[in-house]
């Protein structure tokens, strides 16, 4: 029975960290954003691009700024040449070895690629709610209507969020293999693939951002939904 569970717990080494970093993570930045939006829109009249970009633009920085050290611990815990057991000591091991510096390492690039992340999908979901038509409320079928509807909206928020932030998923998962800066980093990529390095893994990424974003954006709308229909 060892071998068996031996075999299987390498893929799931960071999971725990991982899912609770991330479930924390987009929990803050939807809601975050969507009050935000409102504030700004009701309280300061402000534009509607503005209300829409600097929420998750600023929420999405500060979390991925906070996130850093598990992000960085748990990339490095996949790699087969580290023999840590956990994430805890891969960042002890971190700490040891670069210092207090190394664990914000690819920072830079972390943040490239979160922040445009979610401010597209927060912007493409909110230029969704307002273009795709809304269904007839007297309709029979308006519950599966507003079902298709949200799905629709989130996988268009998903896909565009990951499909734009791809190359920089591949510039910060090389940073912390190699510890190399953002434009070595960037440099050597082109050097050894050309354009191509810019969708390398992008089917991968499409399954790991595109589906955890349009779940996220989909679960959060039927619960709207199921609470202003209960109201009525």
């Amino acid at each position: 029975m060892a071998p068996y569970v031996q075999g299987f717990l390498p893929p799931y080494k960071g999971a725990m960290a991982t899912v609770c970093g991330m479930t924390y993570a987009r929990a803050a930045i939807f809601y975050l954003s969507d009050y935000g939006h409102d504030v700004m829109i009701q309280q300061y009249q402000l534009d509607e691009v503005t209300s829409t970009v600097l929420p998750p633009l600023v929420v999405s920085t500060i979390v991925q700024v906070i996130n850093q050290p598990i992000v960085r611990a748990t990339v490095t815990l996949q790699d087969p040449s580290y023999k840590h057991p956990n994430v805890w000591s891969c960042i002890k091991h971190i700490y040891n070895t670069h210092g207090l510096n190394g664990l914000w390492h690819g920072t830079t690039a972390g943040v490239l690629k979160t922040v445009p992340k979610y401010v597209t999908a927060i912007a493409v979901k909110d230029y969704a709610e307002r273009s795709l038509p809304k269904p007839d409320r007297n309709s029979r079928t308006y519950d599966r209507d507003m079902l298709w509807r949200s799905a629709v909206k989130s996988s268009m928020a998903g896909i565009a969020g990951a499909a734009l932030t791809n190359p920089l998923d591949v510039i910060r998962n090389e940073q912390f293999k190699t510890d190399f800066g953002l434009l070595k980093t960037t440099r050597s990529l082109w050097n050894e693939l050309g354009y191509k390095f810019m969708i390398r893994g992008l089917g991968k990424n499409m399954i790991a951002v595109a589906l955890p974003v349009g779940v996220t954006i989909f679960c959060t709308d039927m619960l709207i939904h199921l609470s202003q229909s209960s109201q009525q």
